[in-house]
């Protein structure tokens, strides 16, 4: 099986509450990251120092670099990334914070975006919490989420964020290696339904899932589209 390395960013930027479409408030910002691996001790984590040592309220592009920097050396390394939703997301974010555009382009091309790849099965997306109960696995830490995490991080709750943080990781590296041994996903839908998606090939990259066959979505009002997970990367690094 792969080396999987999960990864996922928690942004900076304070918003109002209901808010779905994060990015139509950028720039956001990056407080911290993370990423595990079934063959490391610990977690990785990045995140800003201020002169005295503490983090800031987000990082630098310097800082942001290095996260790229030390991403880039992970999979050079023999570590496939995988993230739920990095594609649309994380790797868009990273690609504003640290200024390199071409170097996340390749990044999240040549990774597996779970998330994409149900997507573009499918034709609608799934939340990483119906995907780890269908899959029956251990949910997304409670009481934190990814709305309330940047006013954590502002009113001085690193650790808190931090363990969220690498708490989702361990979640998505869990749900890709339990989709890659069984060679199926599963979720359970807003109705309570289990369904379930065979995986013949394993989990795709985004190279890969891109160009599978279209699903059918007549029976949805208003489709997502493809090119909209797509549309920040560049047409020359285009997976």
């Amino acid at each position: 099986m792969r080396r999987f390395l999960a990864f996922d960013i928690e942004t900076a930027k304070i918003l109002p509450e209901g808010v779905t479409d994060l990015l139509a408030h950028r720039p956001l910002g990056i407080t911290c990251a993370a990423a595990t691996a079934s063959d490391l001790p610990q977690p990785l984590v990045w995140h800003g120092k201020d002169p005295s040592g503490h983090p800031p309220p987000k990082m630098t592009c310097e800082e942001a670099l290095r996260l790229v920097g030390d991403l880039t050396a992970l999979t050079s390394q023999g570590y496939t990334l995988v993230t739920w939703n990095g594609l649309g997301f994380d790797f868009n974010v990273l690609a504003e914070e640290s200024g390199k555009t071409p170097e996340c382009a390749l990044l999240a091309a040549a990774h597996v975006d779970m998330l994409f790849h149900v997507f573009c099965s499918l034709g609608h997306r799934v939340s990483l919490q119906k995907a780890a109960e269908g899959m029956r696995l251990g949910g997304k830490k409670a009481g934190v989420s990814g709305a309330v995490a940047p006013a954590m991080w502002a009113a001085g709750r690193f650790q808190e964020v931090l363990e969220y943080c690498t708490q989702d990781v361990r979640l998505a590296l869990q749900l890709a290696e339990a989709g890659e041994r069984g060679r199926r996903f599963a979720w359970v839908t807003q109705r309570g339904a289990l369904r379930q998606m065979p995986l013949p090939d394993g989990w795709l990259t985004v190279r890969q899932a891109r160009t599978l066959p279209l699903p059918d979505t007549s029976w949805i009002s208003e489709p997502q589209r493809r090119d909209d997970f797509l549309r920040w990367l560049p047409k020359v690094i285009s997976p």
